[in-house]
């Protein structure tokens, strides 16, 4: 198994991580190699050469066509069979999987290169859940400015003009009959009679336990925001991982189902020759032809499963659908972020530690609990009015406007609230501790959610590493029985139907390879979300 040293980076304000993994090369045997992960293609191909360490992979490749040459006249089978038998070499040997960039044709105008690093960045600089999430942040920003503003006053300016005709009664409870006009403007407006302007110039009317709670309620809910934020971004990385090693496993398996279907080809013409020969039967001939069409089929299936993953990435990564991504890997390969032998406590704590869900519930109980003081304290803080009006002010009876000169109002009022005689004010603390309740379980959810994430997700990377051990075995097993039924068949003991099932086997052995290693690699990055992508978790132990 190899290591990989996962390179993490942290974008201010959203702490942006983005992951760039890829496979260096890495000795046989026991010995594990940790190293920088690179984009180069000489390294990328040199980690192609070793992924499967102390398994001498050997591929199938039955080229047993006669390049021409009659089978001999001849009455004996037994001699036409071992003619036809040197033909059949036996397997290429190769340390891999098929190279998905050997059997994929020439990268078309709407194809594009990509590798995991790239796709990451990519997902979470354009996605709009990480635009949606950022604006978020900003409004929660600007509601605690605004909270943080509420002891500041309001300015205004204005003119107001007012006429009356008709009865008026004047203090002394007299009606009479009254024709006026004024005019006021400036500091303030709707300066009319006696009283102060309706609009005071300079105004302060505020709740004096907002001013003093709203503010911290305010911070709690940006810091609750951002993580908020942390969260949607990680859940997009490890979407776009999966989403990456989907397409990758996709290619991988269609390099698989072509290199099946060459080795099937050369098995059919085989057989053919044989059947026409004389040396083996028809039935021969028609079964490995059936089994070549099926095979065929599957290469249609392979190539649609690969355009269904390009277009799952493209739109994690809000790009052209249209464009096939070519991943840069020439094959599948574990990969190692996150050892299987850490101990279990140990990565339950870093989760508890680490994700972002959980330190936003807890901000959000630290929210409830201020708006429960602020609840408290509400009959015993006064509500504030604070006027101060300047302007230029005038009139006259009926529709003269003289008499004009400077006027100052100036108010101050302070009132306390007790709502609904105490009733009004018993239910909003009630409601209060209620959303201290409800955030306070939603908190130990989360807990117990993170936890179970994590036994599970340890448990998925320790099962499907062994299923990568067994899976490599299967190929070995594919290997050996192909090269005992080639031997037979050039002792003239066998007929070329007898390596069917042996070219079968190897395809689904190789196959299962891909599928677990693309497996063990989707669980490195679930457990690595559901440890809350920490830094320190992803280097060996």
């Amino acid at each position: 198994m190899r290591r990989i040293a996962v390179k993490t980076l942290a974008t201010a304000g959203t702490g942006l991580i983005a992951v760039c993994a890829g496979c260096v090369g890495a000795g046989r045997g026991v010995a594990t190699q940790q190293a920088a992960v690179t984009a180069s293609p000489t390294t990328q191909n040199q980690a192609a050469d070793s992924i499967l360490p102390e398994i001498n992979l050997r591929q199938v490749s039955l080229t047993a066509e006669l390049s021409g040459d009659a089978l001999p006249t001849t009455s004996d089978p037994r001699a036409q069979i071992t003619h036809a038998a040197m033909a059949l070499q036996g397997p290429v040997l190769s340390d891999t999987l098929p190279m998905a960039d050997e059997t994929v044709p020439p990268i078309a105008p709407a194809a594009m290169p990509l590798d995991l690093g790239s796709a990451l960045e990519m997902a979470a600089g354009q996605n709009p859940q990480v635009t949606f999430a950022r604006q978020r942040i900003r409004e929660a920003s600007a509601q605690l400015q605004a909270a943080n503003a509420l002891w500041l006053p309001s300015l205004r300016a204005g003119v107001n003009y007012n006429k009356h005709e008709g009865r008026l009664q004047d203090v002394e409870g007299v009606v009479n009959d009254v024709s006026r006009g004024s005019l006021y403007s400036g500091f303030g407006a709707q300066a009319v009679g006696a009283g102060s302007p309706a609009v005071p110039g300079l105004v302060m009317n505020f709740h004096t336990r907002d001013a003093i709670f709203q503010p911290r309620i305010a911070e709690r809910s940006l810091a609750a925001r951002q993580q908020a934020s942390q969260a949607v971004i990680q859940d997009l990385l490890t979407e776009t991982a999966v989403a990456y090693i989907n397409l990758l496993e996709a290619q991988q398996l269609r390099a698989i189902s072509r290199e099946t279907t060459v080795n099937l080809q050369a098995l059919t013409d085989l057989t053919a020759s044989f059947a026409t020969s004389g040396a083996g039967l028809r039935s021969d001939a028609d079964r490995t032809r059936t089994e070549l069409l099926i095979q065929e089929v599957e290469d249609v299936r392979a190539d649609e499963n690969v355009q269904l993953a390009s277009a799952r990435l493209a739109q994690l990564l809000s790009y052209d659908p249209t464009v096939e991504f070519i991943p840069q890997e020439p094959s599948l390969a574990p990969l190692e972020m996150i050892s299987p032998d850490r101990p279990l406590a140990d990565l339950i704590a870093t989760g508890l530690s680490n994700r972002p869900e959980l330190a936003e519930s807890g901000f959000l109980v630290g929210a409830a609990v201020e708006r429960l003081r602020r609840e408290r304290y509400a009959p015993l803080v006064p509500s504030v009015l604070l006027g101060v009006s300047y302007g230029w002010n005038g009139g006259g009876v009926g529709g003269n406007l003289d008499n004009f000169g400077d006027r100052v109002d100036a108010d101050a009022v302070a009132w306390w609230e007790i709502r609904n005689l105490g009733f009004g004010e018993q239910a909003a603390r009630e409601s209060a501790r209620a959303q201290v309740s409800q955030a306070r379980a939603q908190q130990i959810r989360v807990m117990d959610q993170i936890a179970s994430e994590v036994v599970q997700g340890h448990a998925q990377l320790r099962l499907r590493q062994r299923q990568i051990e067994i899976a490599q075995n299967g190929i070995g097993s594919a290997n050996d029985s192909y090269r005992r039924n080639a031997e037979r068949i050039r002792n003239g003991q066998g007929l070329p139907i007898e390596s069917l099932q042996s070219v079968q086997a190897l395809g689904a052995a190789q196959r299962q390879y891909a599928r677990v290693v693309a497996d063990y690699n989707r669980a490195q990055f679930t457990l690595t979300r559901s440890l809350g992508w920490p830094v320190s978790a992803l280097a060996a132990p």
